[in-house]
């Protein structure tokens, strides 16, 4: 069943921004600039997708098939980690792109490193609950989902990123070119890892819970 429902979503509901935005992952070849943010344009795809399903009533379309609404659900937000690993996929392609290329340290924020993607894994991580469990509370309001959705993921891109300065532990150790550190690296990397796994599946039951609840 998520497999058919998969394959719904990419030939009816994925937004050609959501594409294009992958290719954004090249700003890793972009000297001095907040890393992040490029992980932002994945979730502004996620946003065009769920936008674009309100106006062609998607749900309509979707609830008319012999399916549970739990598992419009589940599509929807495995559709969106799908998306968002393949963003990381890229970005690590384009990190190692920088530095065979000879870009240096990063002044405006976190380097890309091992690191930076436990961190950004931590960032999707807040956006996916946040996004998806006020989205399926009310998919007629996505923008206002995701403009709070936003706030809260560039709240923790500051956060982060001041951290980067102020924290001698980010400053340091976290903040330094692999291969240096490389186990604390790497425990990062499976912590952010754990905690965008677990919440982008909590926020699937919260969904889940909320819009079998929500009268269609």
């Amino acid at each position: 069943m998520l497999s058919k429902l998969l394959y719904k979503e990419f030939k009816l509901a994925l937004h050609p921004a959501a594409v294009l935005f992958l290719l954004l992952s090249s700003m890793m070849l972009i000297p001095n600039y907040p890393m992040y943010v490029l992980f932002f344009y994945n979730t502004l795809g996620i946003f065009f997708i769920c936008l674009s399903g309100r106006e062609n009533h998607d749900f309509a379309y979707s609830l008319s098939l012999p399916i549970r609404k739990r598992d419009a659900v589940r599509a929807r937000i495995v559709f969106a980690v799908i998306l968002q690993l393949a963003q990381c996929v890229l970005a690590v392609g384009f990190m190692f792109v920088r530095r065979a290329i000879g870009i240096g340290a990063n002044e405006a924020g976190m380097d890309p490193n091992v690191a930076f993607f436990g961190l950004s894994f931590i960032m999707l991580a807040v956006f996916n609950h946040v996004f998806f469990t006020g989205y399926f509370s009310r998919p007629d309001k996505v923008g206002r989902v995701f403009a709070r959705a936003s706030i809260v993921t560039f709240v923790y891109i500051g956060i982060a990123e001041a951290c980067t300065f102020a924290v001698p532990f980010f400053r340091d150790v976290l903040d330094t070119p692999d291969p240096e550190n490389m186990s604390v690296k790497f425990i990062v990397l499976a912590i952010g890892a754990v905690i965008y796994g677990l919440t982008s599946y909590m926020a699937y039951l919260i969904s889940a819970k909320k819009f079998e609840a929500l009268d269609m």
